[in-house]
């Protein structure tokens, strides 16, 4: 089976679980996690990320060598944010709090406590939207298949709540 073929049928999957998720869950009124605002600008975003997470992410989205594999202090190192990390396997609202409140600050508010992260939070330093902007540029550079993938990632998100 070619490639294409099962990227075309793993996707079908995803969507059709939402789709299932959103039919079963409660409505709600009320609004949901956070999710990229039309209005970012990536073109800022990119200046933000060069002066902001490039020291640590690389200039290229590239990530620290070997960010697989813990460190004595039990962090990891930091990952790529092109399509060969996992930035893209998150919806929105996790990527946002990861960054606005830190890497164990987000995981802890969703009930993983324990994480060593390294990821400080930004949320100090930068504003709402200039975090959606830095987002905004590094899903720019994602091939649009992943760009999709993440979106769905997002949908499901937002039914689960931000879980």
């Amino acid at each position: 089976m070619k490639t294409g073929t099962i990227f075309a049928f793993v996707l079908a999957g995803i969507v059709a679980t939402g789709a299932a998720v959103a039919w079963l869950a409660p409505s709600s009124t009320q609004a949901g996690p956070p999710v990229q605002p039309e209005e970012s600008n990536g073109e800022e975003g990119a200046v933000l990320y060069a002066e902001f997470c490039a020291s640590c992410h690389g200039a290229d989205l590239e990530g620290q060598p070997n960010w697989r594999a813990t460190n004595e202090d039990g962090t990891l190192p930091a990952p790529p944010h092109d399509e060969t990390g996992h930035t893209w396997h998150h919806g929105d609202a996790l990527l946002f709090d990861y960054t606005k409140q830190g890497g164990e600050a987000a995981l802890e508010a969703r009930g993983v406590s324990g994480f060593a992260s390294d990821m400080p939070g930004f949320g100090d330093g930068l504003s709402d939207q200039q975090i959606w902007d830095i987002l905004a540029y590094i899903k720019s550079t994602w091939p649009e298949r992943i760009r999709d993938m993440q979106a769905v990632r997002t949908e499901i998100e937002q039914m689960q709540g931000g879980s």
